[in-house]
């Protein structure tokens, strides 16, 4: 299964707002389209989202043609907007880094030089996130006991990223090695990303999973039934403060009071070296009728006030450890992910 896919100078995307009932692929040449789907959510996930951003700074050049005195301006307009659609993911902001700095060494002239430099790069990024999520998976895999239940929070799999996946890369890699005995999602409000997407995901797969109301996780770890928690990342500070889809950050705090170990999976990309606490992280606000209405049908009072952060920081100390697809990082997050980045 490929949520996004470049096909004969068009991207190819899995509409993500119609799972799990329809599985709605678009086909476009228009970098509009792109943008739009990365607003509204047909396109996400941390990882995927920059690989579309970069597949979409490719279409906007071949509009562009033989224009060789309007491209580059046209180009670094193209890149703005397309920044523009989620403030907090830090992939995004890495891919469309590349492809500024792909435009930033053209000078050939050549418009269609720099369309094949500017593909080249976006299939060079999807690609490499393919190989990463595969390392992070052979990696997280080996923090797990067998057999072990895992609770999973939002989506962090192949829906999201160019591969199988961040935290649900671990989880499926886990059970093909024999080492899960079942995963535990949940559903994720308000948009349901767990009980749409990730139960969606895990049924695609044949891995035993039980769907479960955000509220129920505290239960569960009274109980003793869940082992770890995976979540996935969508900015990381240099102290380990990470962003993640809202309710992570209540996971993470009854993780660490129940003593089970909460672990973060995301690549290199997703670490923001220039983020020195999780408090710099911008954190985008949605439209308050992802709260009031679910499917188009209003469940909330008309004119009730409504705060919908899409994402919470998890600090650094709730952390047992973050894997990157350069191996595992453990405390003191400041010291070890430093070290990281002078290896990258």
């Amino acid at each position: 299964m490929k949520p996004l896919e470049w096909v004969n100078g068009n991207i190819r995307f899995l509409d993500q707002t119609k799972l799990p009932l329809d599985e709605v692929f678009i086909t476009t040449d228009d970098v509009a389209v792109v943008a739009e789907a990365i607003k509204c959510l047909a396109i996400r996930g941390a990882p995927l989202i920059g690989i579309a951003a970069a597949y979409g700074v490719v279409l906007a050049s071949i509009k562009c043609k033989n224009e060789t005195d309007k491209i580059r301006s046209y180009l670094q307009s193209t890149i703005d907007i397309l920044a523009s659609t989620r403030p907090t993911a830090v992939n995004l902001f890495w891919a469309l880094k590349r492809q500024r700095c792909v435009l930033n060494a053209w000078q050939t002239n050549s418009v269609a030089d720099l369309q094949k430099r500017l593909l080249n790069e976006a299939l060079l990024i999807h690609q490499e996130d393919f190989e990463m999520c595969e390392r992070i998976s052979s990696f997280g895999v080996e923090l797990l006991q067998q057999p072990c239940s895992v609770l999973v929070h939002c989506n962090a799999g192949a829906l999201a990223t160019g591969g199988r996946g961040t935290a649900l890369g671990i989880v499926t890699k886990a059970w093909e090695d024999g080492k899960l005995k079942c995963v535990y999602i949940d559903e994720t409000r308000p948009l349901l990303q767990g009980a749409r997407l990730t139960a969606w995901e895990m049924k695609q797969a044949n891995i035993p999973a039980t769907l479960i109301v955000d509220n129920t996780a505290a239960v569960l770890m009274k109980q003793r039934k869940i082992d770890a928690v995976i979540v996935g990342a969508d900015r990381i500070a240099i102290n380990g403060d990470i962003a993640n889809k809202v309710g992570t950050y209540n996971i993470a705090v009854l993780a660490k009071h129940h003593e089970i170990p909460f672990y973060v999976a995301a690549p290199i990309s997703t670490i923001d070296f220039q983020m020195k606490t999780g408090k710099e992280i911008p954190i985008e606000e949605r439209d308050g009728k992802e709260v009031t209405e679910v499917f188009g049908k209003r469940i909330a009072p008309e004119g009730v006030s409504v705060y919908s952060p899409a994402f919470d920081i998890t600090p650094n100390e709730l952390i047992t450890a973050i894997v990157t697809d350069q191996g595992i990082v453990y405390p003191p997050f400041s010291d070890s992910l430093r070290h990281i980045y002078s290896q990258s």
